[in-house]
């Protein structure tokens, strides 16, 4: 950042000064050499005026020459058409001498010519002396007038140790203003990054709180929910292992004391081993049925890769599984509706959406009121089909409506433990869903039942 604020401040004042000044010593050598040209057309008409190029001794123009040169701190050399010097205003040539030089024979061509030295700080230009009559112009002589640029260069000089100043004051100040504005940018982040460090020496309750930027609370705000949702999936799965562990353990203790109360009763009669014997095969089947459902979602815990994908009528399939639960259903005197509003043909995993399914009708009928109903429905689109579960059931918080999906979550912990949930059967459900490239929704209010909405790929793409 500090580097953008350099490049953006003191970049473009640098080529704005560099420009600035490039276009003063154009505009300056441009003036200067308009000035010498001007003179230059003057006195060339009262040299043809007077005859000078070839008398060469008119005083007025000898004063003129030398008040020019003076002017413009140079030299003035005029030649005639013979090349032959008329007047030198440094006096090192006399009227004997002929000056050729590229410049000079350029002039009598009709071209005048303009050279800068930058080294030696001067200008020359040679322009030729033209004698217009009526008839034609023609080309008499030439005048080569050289002028110092010191005056330029000076300026120059103090323009441009006024931009080095400006530049240097104002790329301090840049950095400066970088080096507090960065920090003031980064110290959030830092905060950020800190505040989560402490979160991984285990102080999860604590949270992250950062004032700062817009963008920054917003940081915190999402963290802070990831850390509560992280939290509630955390305790979840505490109480999921406790559960668990006197889910497992019930049963075995309850085998435990059946068997021994029939080993400490040694003639007991043959009624009171099949009464123990049926409370024993309970127990087994309750837990076994805990065991299938841990077996299940570990399993689910794979990749897709492992979907054995078949051509399913998944209408048969809603019709077994309904069947399957129809008596249980039918002990609460829950009445079961089944509406089907096209024949629908997927490709899935058969076994693994039929568990989905069954959770999703069996935790229906589990959590329902006497009397109540379960409305089931099936329906399709050129890509999905639907599945619809709506009962009357007691409900789901709104509150956690976000967590059901969650392995190990159960929200009636009392009669979840009545019926033999294991707060397995929704996660299990979801995972089947994903694994199919679906997706599942809940709509539900408390005390007023729930529905669930499954929409899968008719086809599936691994």
């Amino acid at each position: 950042m500090l580097l953008v604020f350099i490049i953006v401040g003191v970049v473009p004042l640098y080529i704005f000064s560099y420009t600035l000044l490039n276009n003063y010593e154009e505009k300056a050598l441009s003036n200067k050499y308009n000035q010498m040209q001007n003179q230059i057309i003057m006195l060339s008409n009262q040299m043809i005026t007077t005859g000078y190029l070839t008398l060469a001794d008119v005083p007025e123009i000898d004063s003129e020459v030398k008040r020019l040169a003076e002017f413009f701190q140079g030299r003035i050399v005029i030649v005639n058409n013979n090349l032959n010097i008329v007047e030198d205003t440094y006096g090192l040539y006399d009227s004997n001498k002929y000056l050729v030089s590229k410049e000079v024979i350029q002039c009598f061509e009709g071209n005048s010519s303009r050279v800068h030295d930058k080294e030696n700080n001067y200008v020359v230009l040679t322009y030729p002396i033209t004698h217009t009559t009526e008839e034609e112009k023609v080309i008499v002589g030439a005048v080569v007038m050289n002028s110092s640029t010191k005056d330029i260069q000076s300026i120059l000089n103090g323009m441009e140790q006024r931009a080095i100043i400006f530049t240097l004051a104002l790329a301090i100040f840049i950095v400066i203003f970088g080096i507090y504005f960065s920090m003031r940018l980064t110290k959030p982040l830092t905060d950020i990054v800190n505040s989560i460090d402490h979160l991984t020496e285990g102080f999860m309750e604590e949270g992250v709180s950062i004032k700062g930027y817009y963008e920054i609370e917003r940081i915190s705000d999402s963290f802070n929910k990831m850390i509560n949702r992280m939290n509630k999936i955390e305790s979840s799965r505490q109480e999921f292992v406790s559960n668990v562990s006197h889910e497992l353990k019930t049963p075995i203790t309850s085998i435990k004391v059946l068997a021994e109360s029939l080993l400490m009763q040694e003639d007991a009669p043959v009624e009171l081993y099949r009464e123990f014997l049926v409370d024993i095969s309970e127990e087994i089947e309750r837990e076994n049925k805990i065991i299938n459902d841990l077996l299940s979602l570990v399993k689910l815990n794979k990749t897709s890769g492992d979907l054995n994908i078949t051509s399913v009528n998944v209408n048969d399939l809603l019709e077994q599984i309904l069947k399957r639960l129809g008596p249980i259903a039918k002990k609460q005197n829950i009445e079961i509706i089944y509406e089907s509003f096209r024949p629908v043909m997927a490709d899935v995993d058969e076994v693994k959406i039929s568990l989905a399914l069954t959770n999703l009708i069996e935790n229906a009928i589990k959590y329902n009121v006497p009397d109540g109903w379960i409305r089931v429905s099936l329906n399709a689109d050129h890509k999905y089909f639907y599945v619809k579960v709506a009962d009357s059931g007691i409900g789901i918080p709104e509150d956690v409506q976000d967590l059901i999906f969650e392995r190990f979550y159960r929200v009636d912990k009392a009669r979840s433990r009545e019926t033999g949930g294991t707060g397995l059967g929704l996660a299990i459900t979801k995972s089947v869903v994903q694994m199919h490239r679906g997706a599942i929704k809940i709509y539900s209010q408390e005390g007023e039942g729930t529905t669930f909405n499954v929409r899968i790929p008719l086809n599936f793409i691994s």
